[in-house]
């Protein structure tokens, strides 16, 4: 199967960020972790605390890879060898774990990304890379659903790309106003899907099949 290397260019979406020459030291950030502990009540010299500023932070590295990732390196490879398609090419049920940037509680969601294709095709397990890159990062919803989008448009530059998100703030459903069932929908759409109404609604009928 032939694939096309060519340099494509990076949108500012799609470029790794939160690597600044300041960032603490792992002891540091550890250290950070025992005066939480601290202020909330807590004795980090006691047993079962004693190992946990350690995975806190090995977990922190986990939950926010994203910003040691660029997105659009995600899509630079793509197949020359799929001719005569002129459709959407659609991934549903994209299961993803991310954390709010107001409370650093998890947010637990699904996305369903599709594009249509002009001249590159990339393989689909990339869709569910860029919402992951996404998601290991602190987010608002909003924001994460818009630089799916920008940065399938701006690296593929397809006829046009739709999102849609449905996802379970914990600082929302666990603190707050504690409604464990509500759930929060964005979606965006560029080109064919947010010019041609027929075809966002075969979109929509699409993932909800």
């Amino acid at each position: 199967m032939a694939l096309n290397m060519k340099k494509q260019t990076c949108p500012t979406t799609c470029s790794t960020i939160g690597e600044q020459d300041n960032r603490p030291s792992r002891a540091e950030a550890m250290k950070a972790v025992e005066t939480l502990l601290r202020w909330a009540g807590e004795d980090p010299a006691r047993e079962g605390l004693l190992e946990t500023p350690k995975r806190v932070v090995k977990a922190y590295e986990e939950y926010f890879s994203g910003y040691r990732k660029d997105a659009s390196a995600e899509l630079q490879k793509t197949f020359e060898d799929i001719e005569g398609f002129d459709d959407m090419v659609l991934v549903k049920d994209i299961d993803f774990v991310s954390h709010c940037e107001h409370h650093l509680a998890p947010i637990l969601g699904h996305a369903h990304v599709a594009y249509w294709p002009d001249e590159k095709v990339v393989g689909i397990s990339k869709l569910a890379r860029i919402v992951d890159i996404y998601a290991r990062r602190l987010v608002s919803q909003e924001n994460m659903t818009r630089n799916i989008v920008l940065c399938i448009d701006e690296t593929l530059k397809p006829k046009g790309v739709a999102v849609y998100i449905d996802a379970n703030h914990q600082c929302m459903s666990t603190r707050g106003v504690c409604k464990s069932a509500s759930s929060t929908v964005t979606t965006m759409f560029s080109g064919i899907f947010k010019e041609d109404i027929d075809v966002q609604r075969r979109f929509m009928d699409m993932i909800n099949r």
